[in-house]
This record gives structure tokens, C-alpha cells and sequence, in this order.
């Protein structure tokens, strides 16, 4: 199987990560999945205060933890996204939240209103019923899903992904 690459991008508490882990729930009995979400405001937390893996990437440098059913990396440094993706070695999709500049088919998240600055980076909008569409000029070229319907937005990424073995 090639790689199939989609992206998901929308405000702050718009959904993403619900909508994300409902796919990933039903894609990872099948198939290989690989998730890398982007932290702009460099806000996420990893560790608990005061164990050892947090004592070690406190110190700035490089971590790794390994056991017997994850390995976990802490770099103290940015990466690209296609170093990121190489770190995970063997994956069937790859589902990027944010990075709304990378060129991926997108999905558009959105609750209670849509920001029309996301338009030209998306090919679909995902929605519920908060928002009255009739409201928003949206090109004809964004397809509008349901974003409560998990099944549906799973076939647009099989239709719509990225479908290559390029290192992303």
C-alpha cells in the first residue's frame, strides 16, 4: 500500500484532536497510522513534573525512553516535518494536525463559525450544525463534510490523501 498523507488544520477548540483521535480509533485496527501534530505557541506538556524522563529533558538535552511497548523521543530542537515522518519508520497515513502551510489535502475543522483565512489552505470543511453555511461565501471547490459523521470524513481521506512513498 502506498502512504496516504492528509492534514487537518482549524482554530483553537474547533475539534481537531476529537476528530482526529475518532479516525485514528477506527483506522488503527487496519492500518498503521502516524500522527504528528504542530504546537505553534510551544504550549504541549509530556511529562510529569519530578520523574526521571522530566529531571532528563529539563537538563536541554536529547531524551529517549524506551520500554517494552513504546519509545518515546524528546528532541530540544525543531525539526522538519519530513525528519519527523522518518522517525516513524513504516506507516500506512499519515495525519498531520496543522502546519496549515504544508502542502497537503486539508481538512478544515470548525465550530460555531468558519474563518475564511483558512480557505485558500483546504479542500474540505468539516462542520456540525452550529454553523449556518448559507452564511460564509465559500468556494466551490471546498467540499463540505459532516464533522460528526467519522466514516465519511475517513473516505475523503482514502479519496483525497496524498498517495505516494515521498518522504513528507
Amino acid at each position: 500500500m502506498q502512504k496516504i498523507c492528509v492534514a487537518f488544520t482549524g482554530p483553537s477548540n474547533s475539534g481537531k484532536t476529537t476528530a482526529i483521535v475518532k479516525i485514528a480509533e477506527k483506522l488503527t485496527k487496519n492500518y498503521k497510522l502516524a500522527i504528528i501534530k504542530n504546537d505553534p505557541g510551544d504550549k504541549a506538556k509530556f511529562d510529569i513534573e519530578g520523574k526521571d524522563s522530566w529531571k532528563f529533558t529539563q537538563t536541554g538535552a536529547n531524551v529517549a525512553i524506551v520500554s517494552p511497548t513504546r519509545t518515546t523521543l524528546f528532541l530540544q530542537e525543531q525539526r522538519d516535518i519530513k525528519d519527523v515522518a522518518k522517525l516513524f519508520g513504516e506507516y500506512d497515513i499519515l495525519i498531520v494536525e496543522g502546519l496549515k502551510y504544508l502542502d497537503l489535502p486539508r481538512i478544515g475543522i470548525f465550530r460555531n463559525r468558519l474563518d475564511e483565512s483558512y480557505f485558500p489552505y483546504i479542500k474540505a470543511i468539516a462542520c456540525d450544525n452550529s454553523i449556518d453555511l448559507f452564511k460564509y461565501k465559500i468556494p466551490k471547490d471546498i467540499e463540505i463534510l459532516d464533522l460528526n459523521d467519522i466514516d465519511g470524513l475517513i473516505k475523503w481521506i482514502f479519496k483525497n490523501g496524498v498517495r505516494d512513498d515521498r518522504d513528507h
